[in-house]
């Protein structure tokens, strides 16, 4: 079985999923020093899309190997398994995000961004586009990015919608071209991850979700390992855990209160589960995400 890393952003170790993020780099500065290749990864909660403006290579996306021709939109939504090779002439950008977050702010001002956020895509763009229409907005990212200023997380996040609606048309535009990839398994997953996360607290078997996918358990086993290399009940676990940190975080509940939210009858039971899955028990992660977060 395929053993996919899980980063933060390539190369780094992977942040809590509950921990919000907003990044800008130019590819150039990640991809150079890894030899102009980055192998296959994913992100557990991070959105990324690059933008190439020249230059050429391949993307990796799940398991479809598909050529970079610029100028050209990538667009690779969380845990979407991805790696890339490109050629030294590359010149392009790379914005990561927390999924989470552009899904809710979406959901308020434009509900019909959602399927372009959650589907992985490669869009090729006019070049009189990317430099009036895309490049001013990159800008925009970049400066709120190296800034300091009050609000520029939330100012990012604003300008990724922004981003993200002339995404919208441009998937409109190449509509016809079969920009999207790997539709059908990546049309399963995406209902599986949000089966799992409507009935994760409901401690469902993984026939439960096979069945509302009309595949068998088995098949349901071979989509995961071979699309994300883990197992459905790996993907049940990662988000149970999402969610109890989050709750852990956030939510000024006990211990006990959150393993009754979380479907746990007893807490004790609850703790160890935690620290097979983490390394730590709730009560040492909560003290320490508390920390970071200087939350008293």
């Amino acid at each position: 079985m395929r053993k996919i890393p899980n980063y933060d952003l390539y190369g780094e170790s992977a942040r809590p999923p509950w921990f919000d993020a907003f990044n800008f780099e130019w590819i150039v500065e990640r991809s150079r020093p890894n030899d102009w290749q980055i192998a296959a990864h994913r992100h557990d909660a991070l959105l990324q899309i690059l933008y190439i403006r020249s230059g050429s290579g391949h993307v990796l996306v799940e398991s479809e190997k598909l050529p970079i021709t610029a100028p050209c939109l990538i667009l690779l939504p969380a845990q979407t398994v991805h790696g890339f090779v490109f050629s030294p002439e590359i010149d392009g950008l790379v914005i990561t995000a927390a999924q989470r977050a552009l899904e809710s702010i979406s959901k308020v001002v434009s509900p019909g961004l959602l399927p372009v956020l959650q589907r992985p895509a490669l869009i090729p763009v006019r070049p009189a586009v990317g430099e009036s229409t895309l490049m001013p907005l990159f800008g925009l990212l970049e400066q709120e990015f190296r800034g300091s200023a009050r609000g520029h997380i939330a100012a990012g996040m604003s300008l990724m919608i922004a981003l993200f609606v002339q995404v919208a048309r441009l998937t409109d535009a190449a509509s016809s071209t079969g920009a999207s990839v790997n539709d059908r398994r990546a049309a399963q997953l995406k209902r599986l991850r949000e089966l799992i996360a409507a009935h994760v607290r409901e401690h469902q078997p993984i026939d439960f979700y096979a069945e509302k996918l009309g595949v068998t358990a088995a098949q349901l086993g071979r989509i995961c390992r071979e699309e994300l290399g883990h197992s459905p009940l790996s993907l049940v676990n990662d988000q149970l855990i999402r969610e109890a940190q989050r709750d852990l975080v956030y939510s000024g509940s006990s211990i006990k209160q959150i393993a009754h939210a979380l479907g746990f009858e007893d807490s004790a039971y609850f703790s160890r589960y935690f620290r097979k899955q983490t390394g730590v028990t709730p009560t040492e992660f909560q003290a320490a995400a508390h920390r970071d977060l200087s939350i008293n």
